[in-house]
């Protein structure tokens, strides 16, 4: 359910950030795989050579409040 991916993020943020400020990232394991400007590009561009469910999409911002949840399915986005 994409634990890894989250606890890479919340264990590195501070590094991600650093990189990443105020981008969207796409993490599989645990490494970057995607920087996007937008969710949706994020999700659009990476399902070319991923699966939905996973990757862990993320914006990449400073501190506890920049966590999200986002949940995509073919048809309707759950946040």
């Amino acid at each position: 359910m994409l634990t890894e991916e989250f606890e890479y993020y919340k264990n590195n943020q501070e590094l991600l950030v650093s990189q990443y400020d105020g981008k969207v990232i796409v993490i599989k394991g645990n490494q970057v795989i995607g920087v996007y400007d937008s969710d949706r590009e994020a999700v659009d561009e990476t399902v070319k050579s991923h699966a939905l469910g996973t990757f862990l999409v993320q914006h990449c911002a400073p501190g506890e409040d920049n966590y999200t949840v986002t949940f995509y399915t073919s048809r309707v986005q759950f946040v």
